[in-house]
C-alpha cells in the first residue's frame, strides 16, 4: 500500500453556509461548475470522481467518504498516470460553519513531496474559483436584491417599507454614504422616510447589470424627480450575508 506521508493544506472561507457549499460537491452539475465541463462525480462510496480540466487534462479517482454536509474524501490521480497515477492522492475537504458561512479545509496527502508542492498553486487557483462559483449561486438574485432596495425607497408607508426591507436585510443593516452614517433596520426605515419627507417623489433606479464578487455587489443608479427628470447619480457597493440578505450599504454619489 502507497504510503501518502506528504500533504498540502489549504484553508479558505466562503460567505455561504456549509449545505450550500456541500452541493458542489455532490451535485455532477454544480461539481462541473467549478471544474470544467465534462467533469462529474457520483457521490456515494466507490462512486467515479472525474476532472476534465478547461486545457483538457483528465484526472480520475473514487469516492472514499461522504458525510454531508460536512466531509468528503476521495483519490485523485491523472488519467494518463504522471505525474500522480489514478488513486494515487487522496483529497479530504472539510467544511466547519461559521457565524458568517463556513470555513473550508483542504488536505491533499501524496506519496512524493516534490508532488505535492507542484499542486500548491493548483489548488490555491482552484478553490479560489470555487469559491467565487459557490458565491454566484448564492447570490443568484443579487439584481433582484439590489432593485427591491431602492423601491423600498420610494415606498410611503413605514409599516410596508419596514416589512419590505426585512425580507431583504439583516436586522444590523449599516448604510453609508454622503448623507448617511445608520445602523439597524429601524434606523434606515425612519431615515428613508426622513428622505422622503425632504426630497418628495424621489426614486432611485438601478443603471445596468451589477457586479457581482463573492459577497460584495456594485450597482450604478440614478435618483429621479416626481417629473422623471434625473436629480443625481451614483453607484453603491452591498455587502451579502451568508444567508444571502443585505449586510451594509455604501454608496457614492458621482
Amino acid at each position: 500500500m502507497t504510503v501518502l506521508a506528504h500533504q498540502l493544506d489549504r484553508t479558505i472561507v466562503i460567505g455561504a453556509p456549509p449545505a450550500a457549499v456541500f452541493r458542489f460537491f455532490t451535485d455532477p452539475a454544480r461539481w462541473a461548475a467549478w471544474w470544467g465541463a465534462g467533469s462529474t462525480i457520483d457521490p456515494r462510496p466507490g462512486g467515479r470522481v472525474f476532472v476534465r480540466y478547461p486545457d483538457g487534462t483528465e484526472a480520475a479517482g473514487e469516492v472514499i467518504e461522504v458525510t454531508p454536509p460536512s466531509q468528503i474524501v476521495f483519490t485523485y490521480g491523472y488519467v494518463k498516470g504522471e505525474p500522480v497515477p489514478p488513486g494515487g492522492s487522496r483529497v479530504t475537504i472539510r467544511l466547519e460553519p461559521l457565524p458568517r458561512g463556513t470555513r473550508l479545509h483542504l488536505v491533499h496527502a501524496f506519496a512524493d513531496a516534490a508532488v505535492a508542492e507542484t499542486h500548491v498553486q493548483g489548488w490555491r487557483y482552484q478553490l479560489s474559483v470555487f469559491a467565487n462559483v459557490v458565491a454566484d449561486d448564492t447570490h443568484a438574485n443579487a439584481g433582484a436584491l439590489v432593485d427591491d432596495w431602492f423601491a423600498a425607497w420610494a415606498e410611503p408607508d413605514e409599516a410596508a417599507r419596514t416589512a419590505a426591507l426585512s425580507s431583504i436585510a439583516s436586522p444590523d443593516v449599516r448604510m453609508r454614504d454622503r448623507f448617511s452614517a445608520i445602523e439597524g433596520l429601524d434606523d434606515v426605515t425612519k431615515h428613508i422616510g426622513a428622505a422622503q419627507r425632504f426630497m418628495p417623489g424621489m426614486r432611485l433606479q438601478r443603471n445596468g447589470d451589477v457586479r457581482q464578487c463573492q459577497g460584495t455587489v456594485l450597482a450604478a443608479w440614478t435618483a429621479a424627480g416626481p417629473d422623471g427628470a434625473p436629480r443625481g447619480q451614483g453607484t453603491n457597493v452591498f455587502t451579502l450575508g451568508a444567508d444571502g440578505r443585505i449586510e451594509s450599504v455604501t454608496g457614492f454619489w458621482s
